[in-house]
């Protein structure tokens, strides 16, 4: 008899825990988001022209879409900034959110001439400057990065990329001149005449 409770008790709670998941899974539209796995969406186009902080930011934990909707993942990217750093649009768009969620300062921009649905960005926790519908170009500062507020060991931006309920790799935004490490070079210039 005693059996039989537990194991009712444990299928009660398997239950509440599964409606709490997949209500929180819920984006505010009530359908679910889905996620597109690395390199299999062709669909975003490479318009950064900065990265969201400093130059070649270290990045400290990589896009890691989960194999479904509800599963653990990684729905962004986590770049390395010390507190007050400003934060930057990285391409031109219009500011569609800056305000708190969960005590955290959050900016989301739709990016321009990105289709429709339009690819939004978001950077948090932002000390946001911005409001909403503000047109930024690329480079434009949204804010500053909170001392607080960040889900990394030190302080870090989130930056995520959506289009519509679709989590997207925000580096696929970056052109690889932009990704790559390395000290730039100047090459020699053949053929051209020195000036006299």
């Amino acid at each position: 008899m005693r059996a039989k409770r537990c194991v009712g008790a444990c299928v009660g709670l398997l239950l509440v825990l599964a409606v709490a998941v997949t209500t929180c899974a819920l984006p505010p539209s009530g359908r679910p988001v889905t996620f597109a796995p690395t390199g299999t969406d062709t669909s975003v186009p490479a318009i950064g022209r900065v990265w969201p902080v400093g130059i070649r930011p270290q990045v400290l934990r990589t896009w890691e879409p989960p194999p479904t909707p509800y599963a653990r993942g990684h729905r962004g990217v986590d770049l390395a900034a010390p507190p007050g750093t400003p934060v930057r649009a990285v391409a031109a768009g219009r500011v569609s959110f800056a305000g708190r969620v969960a005590g955290k300062g959050v900016v989301s921009v739709e990016l321009t001439g990105t289709g429709d649905p339009p690819l939004r960005t978001t950077y948090e926790p932002v000390q946001v400057s911005v409001k909403k519908g503000d047109e930024v170009e690329a480079g434009e500062v949204l804010g500053t990065v909170e001392p607080t507020g960040s889900h990394c060991t030190a302080t870090c931006v989130h930056w995520g990329l959506r289009r519509g309920d679709t989590y997207l790799d925000p580096l696929s935004l970056l052109p690889p001149w932009l990704l790559r490490r390395g000290p730039s070079r100047l090459l020699p210039v053949l053929g051209v005449p020195l000036p006299s």
